[in-house]
């Protein structure tokens, strides 16, 4: 087998070993991502930071020190900062702009002696489902049916892409309404999003602060129990992060789900889903069941209300965490003509430097925050929010410990099929998975069969908050009993 496409667990054991060295398995996915051009994922690639970290996790694994992540080489979304690497949120804004600094989620994987191959697209400022708002043109799905280039998904379309067709062993994500699992689903891997505040933020560009959340893109459920351990940590400098300690996630996976209680939600059997989603879920109900575990059908009410409540929120957050891009101190700006002044600055920097989806976002929230439809949208969507997150404890609080539900309507679409129709359209995506950013829970994309053209679908799990080593567990088995294996057939 060509060392890139090792899982995480699988290079972990081979590292220590020392059937492996780091350096070899940097060098693979070095090479493999040389020749994957077409899929447009790398768009900062770094190898001669990845071989000297590389060296360095070898040094240390020889030395008996060698935590999970150590020497395992990683793609990492663009939204990340990373100190002296080109971090530019997919925007002509940030054009130019590397940090002075790292992210608290990159620099514990460094810590744990993991390998940054470099920076991967996805849509701008991560908003978008298909990674086509990109400044570096759309990401490519490696999975592919006919003529067509497909999306792999968005926001987090490079990470996912990547992680798919092998180009790293896994990478860094981050999940507003649906980010990591949208695009999981779409190209056949493991996209887990944590409990809100289970991971800092700190370091990551905010799109909306009181969604977003980073989580691990992997190929196995068991990849996404290591990374996440790894990831996780209390952040004095991010005041959202928990003081909660972190499990051995990996322990978690025990592979035992007797007497558990699978919650599935009535509201989420949506008018007109393909037929071939809804057997998907039949399926994945009855390998659950299968498995030991008690089918319960619940009621989550105000899921109805979760897209437009969504709607509001994150762009209403994103024109106030969007604000700070003016030109000013660092990233793109614009040129004036003779006694054109500061707010002349301003007006062409930010037109010149965002694309048409992020300025549509900022205008909408802008909308909804000013005087006199503060509270005719914004106040009502927070209240609805409130409501939607009750939904979701009441059903815990009956003793459910997960909620399965599909994880995207549909299978992969093609490119330019919906980002030049209708906005609205393309926001269906998240149907399915931004109530658990609203309510602030984990959620877990497992890839669990194929449709009829022969493309990746994807179940979701929804777990109590904190609660992801019993997330994980139950999608460990949701995956051993999908027995999915299939891979993209290599085009590119």
């Amino acid at each position: 087998m060509s060392l890139n496409k090792l899982t995480i667990a699988e290079a972990r054991d081979a590292l220590k070993k020392g059937d492996v060295t780091s350096v070899e398995l940097t060098e693979a996915c070095l090479s493999e991502i040389e020749g994957a051009g077409a899929l447009n994922a790398f768009v900062h690639k770094t190898p001669e930071i990845a071989l000297e970290q590389a060296k360095a996790a070898d040094t240390r694994i020889k030395s008996g020190d060698a935590p999970a992540m150590c020497g395992i080489p990683l793609g990492i979304k663009d939204l990340f900062a990373t100190k002296g690497v080109a971090t530019q949120a997919a925007s002509n804004i940030l054009e130019g702009f590397k940090p002075e600094y790292e992210s608290t989620v990159t620099q514990n994987l460094w810590d744990a002696g993991a390998v940054m191959l470099g920076k991967l697209s996805m849509d701008e400022f991560a908003m978008g489902s298909s990674n086509e708002t990109a400044c570096y043109g759309p990401v490519v799905n490696p999975w592919k049916v006919d003529e067509r280039q497909l999306t792999p998904g968005g926001s987090s379309g490079g990470s996912a892409a990547a992680v798919a067709a092998d180009l790293c062993l896994a990478a860094t994500g981050t999940d507003t309404g649906g980010s990591i699992r949208q695009p999981a689903a779409f190209t056949g891997i493991v996209g887990i999003k944590p409990t809100y505040g289970r991971v800092s933020r700190w370091g990551v560009v905010a799109f909306a602060s009181s969604l977003d959340q980073a989580g691990p893109m992997t190929k196995s459920v068991r990849d996404a129990a290591i990374m996440l351990g790894t990831m996780c940590s209390h952040d004095p400098k991010d005041s959202t992060s928990a003081d909660i300690p972190v499990p051995d996630f990996e322990a978690a996976l025990t592979g035992d789900i007797r007497g558990k209680k699978i919650g599935i939600p009535k509201e989420y059997r949506l008018e007109g889903m393909p037929a071939e989603i809804g057997k998907l879920w039949d399926d994945g109900i009855a390998m659950l069941k299968d498995a030991g575990a008690e089918i319960v059908d619940i009621s989550l009410p105000h899921t109805k209300y979760a897209l437009p409540a969504y709607y509001v929120v994150a762009p209403a957050e994103a024109s106030s965490n969007l604000a700070r891009y003016d030109g000013v101190r660092y990233g793109h700006r614009a040129k004036l003509a003779a006694g054109e002044g500061i707010v002349d600055m301003y007006e062409k920097t930010r037109a010149e430097g965002f694309g048409p989806e992020v300025q549509r976002r900022v205008m909408i929230g802008t909308y909804v925050l000013s005087a006199g439809f503060y509270d005719a949208y914004y106040n009502r969507a927070r209240k609805v929010r409130a409501l939607i997150k009750r939904d979701f404890e009441q059903v815990f609080a009956q003793g459910i410990d997960a909620i399965l539900t599909p994880a995207t309507p549909s299978s992969a679409f093609g490119l330019g099929e919906m980002a030049d129709a209708d906005p609205v359209a393309m926001y269906l995506n998240d149907v399915f998975t931004v109530t658990v950013n609203l309510a602030g829970l984990p959620g877990i994309s497992v890839p669990c069969g194929l449709d009829s053209k022969g493309l990746p679908l994807g179940l979701q799990l929804i777990g109590r908050p904190w609660e992801e080593g019993d997330l994980l567990n139950h999608a460990h088995v949701l995956e051993q009993a999908a027995g999915f294996a299939a891979k993209p057939e290599k085009w590119w």
